[in-house]
């Protein structure tokens, strides 16, 4: 069993940097693929970044260019770089953790979640 608990969420302006952070508890993080979603008021969770456990990263279309995941295993913590944020990027963003190596875009493969931490960007 994993638990993950998110930090570095706020307020922040449109073309601003946030880095979201996830610390994960256990001695097997580094086997752990992870993700990061975020669900929007009345829409559907999704996949915004991912990372396996060999450091290999999916970026999600909408965020290409602007965000970034990287994974210290050693700190046993998931990082998303968050720049030049626009206000469509406000949203409760997941981290979560799947029970194997290779990431997944498929939030039900995922079965491990944190508590979430908001974005808010303003206008």
């Amino acid at each position: 069993q994993v638990q993950l608990v998110e930090s570095g969420g706020g307020l922040v302006q449109a073309g601003g940097s946030l880095r979201l952070s996830c610390a994960a508890s256990g001695r097997t993080f580094s086997r752990y693929a992870m993700g990061w979603f975020r669900q929007a008021p009345g829409k559907e969770r999704e996949l915004v970044a991912a990372i396996s456990s060999s450091g290999s990263t999916y970026i999600a279309y909408s965020v290409k260019g602007r965000f970034t995941m990287s994974r210290d295993n050693a700190k046993n913590t998931v990082y998303l770089q968050m720049n030049s944020l626009k206000p469509e990027d406000t949203a409760v963003y997941y981290c979560a953790a799947r029970d194997g190596s290779i990431w997944s875009t498929g939030a039900h493969e995922y079965a491990h979640w944190g508590q979430g931490t908001q974005v808010t960007v303003s206008s």
